[in-house]
């Protein structure tokens, strides 16, 4: 029988029998001493709350005193378990799946061990406990609990587990991946936010090329106006380079790009876009990849200009997590400069912080020894976080293990922002992709992606291929049809 034919739609039971566990001593019985339940409320479903639409089990309590979680039991369960990841630096209870739920699977998140808002990261002051949790400890011990409680309330064990998250929270499912490799069987890794020291050294040096002068940061040497005139001079340049005028960047590595070419740019500023394209370096080499040419007309272009809840005396996204994970990840000193930085000793100054948070191992053996698989996705035009890092850590894992292809795939998606929209067509069901491979077998080598029109219907359709393989327009038939582009020669 069939793995399918096994997962059925699983009443969960009475609800008289699950507060037994809420209790100390029944929490203790499963062997977890330090968890707290706080609540365990009821939802019948007849009213949408926060996207759910199905009845279930809200519970919410703490790990170990700090990590504050959320499971949402569905009253009609699909036998498997889905976790979500959070964004930025977290801070409150986040879940990339939790719609999930109207699916029927069970569903968790977690704030990650600290409660806090938007780019603050004084939580984190030398506080190695809150750092650890927040590097990798608390994604996996809400992973472990969730499964406890689940086995508890539905008397048998998810058929399978899954984790699905973007940006911070594909960093989430990288670390799941090679730290705790038997967590979860599927795992997808959106955008991800995997090497916090590299990340940390790209936007502080892209603040010091933006902003020089830590006393002036009113103005900077590139305006979004600036950046909207250098996204449509290059789109001039490169969009017909790749058989198709669509306003779409299918790869922007794979283009001729001539930044001299660029008028009404002045010298200063051409410096500036290009210290962005090259990313940053210290004598030893490259430390963290720029940013792709079709990532500068993004929502802030370049992470640079976007406008959010920033930590005191930030002037944008980029600026405020590249200073707050140096003064509290790294040097713990909130005084710290981004002005005076010297990037010679980055290696030695990030070793500590990153050996908790970056999740950069391209040895994945243990995950795939259990049939694990792991897809990875990035948009091209994203403006938060270079795609060109996620490519160089597959290469690294297509290196390691010429066939790494049977349980690890990368996506790149064309003029995809940061984890979605833009001008390229972005959306996927990335749950159900990972799920279909793990559960059939069959490896995910066309996924048709949409860019939804009016009423949500699919106005334009186009395939997804595993990198490096790319697709083109076969010349004939509606280009808003992914059924007429097909795979590029080599």
């Amino acid at each position: 029988m069939g793995l399918f034919a096994l997962i059925c739609l699983i009443p969960a039971p009475s609800r008289a029998d699950f507060p037994a566990i809420l209790t100390a001593s029944g929490v203790k019985a499963l062997h977890l001493p330090d968890v707290r339940i706080d609540t365990a409320d009821h939802h019948d479903g007849s009213k949408p709350n926060d996207g759910v639409r199905v009845a279930y089990l809200d519970v919410q309590g703490v790990i170990a005193g700090s990590i504050r979680f959320q499971l949402l039991l569905p009253d009609t369960w699909n036998g498997r378990f889905a976790m979500g990841g959070g964004g930025g630096l977290v801070g409150s209870i986040q879940n990339a799946a939790r719609g999930s739920i109207n699916q029927g699977y069970a569903t968790a998140g977690t704030d990650t061990g600290h409660q806090a808002e938007g780019t603050d990261g004084s939580w984190a002051l030398n506080n190695l406990e809150a750092l650890v949790n927040f590097g990798h400890l608390a994604v996996h011990r809400t992973a472990e609990v969730s499964k406890a409680l689940i086995r508890e309330y539905y008397r048998m064990e998810p058929v399978r587990s899954y984790f699905v998250g973007c940006s911070r929270g594909g960093g989430q499912a990288m670390m799941e991946a090679q730290r705790y490799p038997d967590d979860f069987d599927g795992i997808v890794a959106g955008a991800p936010a995997f090497d916090w020291a590299g990340i940390a050294a790209l936007f502080t040096h892209i603040a010091q090329t933006m902003y020089p002068d830590p006393g002036h940061l009113s103005g900077t040497i590139l305006t979004q106006d600036d950046l909207d005139h250098l996204y449509a001079e290059i789109m001039k340049q490169v969009d017909e380079q790749d058989g198709l005028r669509d306003g779409i960047i299918d790869d922007p590595t794979a283009v001729r790009f001539d930044l001299s070419q660029i008028p009404g740019l002045n010298d200063r500023q051409r410096s500036a876009v290009r210290a962005v394209y090259e990313g940053v370096r210290n004598a030893s080499g490259p430390i963290y990849p720029g940013f792709p040419i079709g990532a500068e007309a993004g929502p802030g272009g370049w992470f640079a200009w976007l406008v959010g809840p920033l930590s005191p005396g930030a002037v944008n996204l980029s600026f405020a997590f590249g200073t707050n994970i140096y003064k509290y990840f790294v040097f713990n000193n909130p005084e710290w400069d981004y002005s005076t930085y010297d990037f010679s000793n980055w290696e030695r100054d990030t070793r500590l912080a990153g050996s908790t948070l970056n999740a950069k191992d391209p040895d994945l053996a243990k995950f795939a020894s259990h049939g694990g698989k792991l897809i990875l996705w990035h948009g091209w035009a994203d403006a938060a976080l270079p795609a060109s890092a996620t490519v160089a850590y597959y290469e690294e894992v297509l290196q390691r293990d010429p066939k790494a292809m049977d349980y690890a795939r990368l996506f790149m998606v064309p003029g995809c922002y940061h984890c979605g929209g833009g001008p390229g067509i972005s959306r996927v069901d990335w749950l159900q992709v990972i799920v279909d491979w793990v559960e059939t077998g069959n490896a995910p080598e066309r996924i048709v992606a949409s860019k939804s029109g009016q009423n949500g219907a699919p106005d334009i359709t186009r395939p997804l291929v595993p990198y490096p393989r790319r697709v083109k327009y076969q010349g004939s038939g509606d280009t808003k049809d992914a059924e007429n582009f097909v795979l590029r020669a080599p």
